[in-house]
């Protein structure tokens, strides 16, 4: 496929990065349903890790199995698939050049309650060059008390992704005993969270939806001050992506926990409206029937399409 002006003027943003990890993002951008309209639809298959597999897969029992997931991603048309290192090793070498993956490098468990999280390293840049991927995706959580060593952490996996030509795609999603649980998805909080990442060197931004509550008394007086809008999901989604080196990066948004099909799609279209650069959604789409699961993300796809 040709390449747009849209793709071009994106790639153009990364123009510190060396040919490798720009054909890796090109590939991203030039996949699927939305080939070359620079938004995009992952479908992230992690959740077996981080929330136990009997959660995740028994509302659609075909999804204990690895192959039914890239499948998916590939017959609805997604940009990329992404999941930990034993669901990707279980189907990288039959699936091979069908879809792009992309290797999630840290993942965590529901077995400990913890005040202070932190992701455990459970793959490495290698693995991801080994199976094929395009990119490797990284955890962080802004606002725990182990964020510096995550920061840390990412910053070295970024250098050496980077160095190999690799994407590096990083979930922001801030948590800890600092914030309240409104404000892990409070607008002010995710807009830092973007912002955080984006200096941290990554190239693709994932984070949830925001919502209209603002975390920080001295980001709530800059809001009131400069009249930020953040009564609709389009306003917050505004902000995150402003806050992303004004839109210069790509941000996408999570689906989050299972809903109805209209409130997912009423979402996705504010989203869109906002400025997002699409969606990376799991749970919403794997729980349901095959049938309804690829009708549901090709619906998403078209939302962000217009």
């Amino acid at each position: 496929m040709a390449v747009t002006d849209r793709v071009r003027e994106i790639l153009s943003w990364y123009n510190s990065d060396n040919p490798g990890t720009l054909t890796n993002l090109y590939r991203l951008l030039n996949t699927g349903r939305l080939a070359g309209t620079g938004k995009m639809v992952i479908l992230p298959v992690d959740q077996g890790f981080e929330h136990g597999p009997v959660r995740s897969f028994q509302p659609n029992p075909a999804g204990y199995d690895p192959e039914y997931h890239i499948q998916l991603a590939i017959d609805s048309g997604c940009n990329g698939y992404a999941a930990p290192l034993g669901q990707l090793e279980a189907v990288a070498g039959k699936f091979a050049g069908q879809v792009p993956l992309i290797l999630k490098l840290n993942n965590s468990d529901t077995l400990a309650k913890v005040d202070q999280p932190r992701s455990a390293l459970t793959a490495s840049v290698d693995d991801a060059i080994r199976l094929g991927c395009v990119a490797i995706g990284y955890t962080i959580y802004p606002g725990s008390g182990e964020r510096n060593r995550m920061y840390e952490d990412l910053k070295e996996l970024t250098r050496e992704a980077k160095a190999k030509g690799l994407v590096v795609i990083t979930w922001a999603y801030p948590r800890g005993a600092g914030l309240s649980k409104d404000g892990e998805t409070a607008v002010d909080v995710c807009g830092y969270a973007a912002q955080i990442t984006s200096q941290l060197g990554s190239h693709i931004i994932k984070v949830k939806p925001p919502k209209d509550h603002i975390e920080q008394a001295e980001a709530k007086k800059v809001f009131e001050k400069y009249n930020i809008p953040t009564k609709t999901m389009a306003d917050r989604v505004r902000h995150v992506v402003q806050s992303a080196f004004n839109g210069k990066r790509i941000v996408i948004f999570s689906g989050g926990e299972a809903k109805g099909t209209d409130e997912l799609l009423a979402e996705v279209r504010e989203l869109a409206a906002g400025g997002a650069f699409g969606s990376i959604m799991g749970r919403n789409a794997f729980q349901r029937p095959r049938a309804e699961a690829i009708k549901l993300l090709q619906d998403v796809m078209d939302a962000f399409a217009k």
